[in-house]
């Protein structure tokens, strides 16, 4: 029991368990707000242009059964946003990473040649 206790503080302990969950609960809250967005702002928008207080309150009835497509709808828009959102984020975030590539890249070149210099200089000095 002790050695399973040992091995759950060890994997809790790990950064990139600490990073998921606060990804997820970052995630949820996001999750939240571009709901809000949707129904909120993006339907009332919706609503002033289409007469329609809310997308959510769009519906038609076949028989006893009523289909409630603008609630779908909302969940279309809703993807759509976080979709943009992400891609927003990776897409920034691959920049930064290359910028900082191509850095390292320079600092590794100049690095090298000032050892060529260097290198330069004691034979300069060998054959003095």
């Amino acid at each position: 029991m002790k050695g399973l206790l040992s091995e759950f503080k060890d994997f809790i302990n790990r950064g990139n368990v600490i990073d998921l969950a606060v990804a997820v609960l970052i995630g949820a809250a996001f999750g939240a707000v571009i709901t809000s967005f949707t129904e909120n702002i993006f339907g009332g928008l919706l609503g002033a242009i289409g007469g329609q207080p809310s997308l959510g309150d769009l519906t038609f009835t076949i028989g006893e059964g009523v289909i409630r497509y603008g609630a779908f709808i909302d969940s279309i828009i809703s993807f759509l946003i976080v979709a943009v959102v992400i891609f927003a984020v990776v897409k920034g975030l691959s920049a930064m990473q290359n910028l900082r590539r191509k850095e390292e890249a320079e600092e590794e070149d100049e690095a090298t040649e000032i050892d060529v210099l260097r290198d330069i200089l004691a034979e300069l000095r060998k054959d003095a």
